[in-house]
């Protein structure tokens, strides 16, 4: 992840506003009625996060083909679902995102084994695939989860069945 994009995303999860009314009811719109109760239970940050990443999708595909599609507007608001099972505050996470890119992202398996903190490290750090289980017991479309576990990594992309042109919007939306 890029510094600017990691510092901006800190400053505005420093807000403990909620999203707007029409969002809420803009998503709950899009998701069906166990992967909103999902999202409602995310942070507000989290939430406004997922809004603004949704509402770019939604403009970026507004002149495609792929215009209309609740998944990838499904996709855009419950990929970081998986955080939920981490637990961790605004400070928490930046201490996560420190030692996972220190370690690496390949001691989160070990870390999430563990206890306490060390724990909800580890699980911060596999939200994409925690993340994945989560939309999967909603009964959301396979795609959805797809997206979730592969959302941080290029190279598993191409393998969701997602087309190149809303995975291209995915990832410019989120990349805020």
């Amino acid at each position: 992840m890029k510094l600017a994009h990691l510092s901006r995303r800190f400053a505005r999860a420093l807000s403990p506003a909620p999203p707007a009314a029409d969002d809420v009811a803009w998503a709950a719109a899009i998701l069906d009625r166990a992967a909103f109760e999902q999202w409602r239970r995310m942070a507000h940050h989290d939430q406004r996060h997922a809004m603004r990443v949704a509402r770019r999708v939604e403009e970026q595909l507004a002149a495609t083909p792929y215009a209309g599609d609740r998944r990838w507007l499904a996709a855009a608001l419950l990929h970081d679902i998986g955080k939920l099972d981490a637990r961790l505050g605004v400070y928490g996470r930046v201490a996560a995102t420190v030692s996972g890119a220190v370690a690496g992202r390949d001691m989160a398996d070990a870390w999430s084994q563990r206890r306490g903190f060390t724990r909800r490290v580890g699980l911060y750090l596999r939200h994409p695939e925690l993340g994945a289980e989560r939309i999967r017991l909603t009964g959301a479309p396979e795609v959805v989860a797809a997206w979730a576990a592969a959302h941080h990594d290029p190279d598993r992309r191409a393998a969701t069945g997602i087309p190149e042109p809303v995975v291209l919007a995915l990832v410019t939306a989120d990349d805020d």
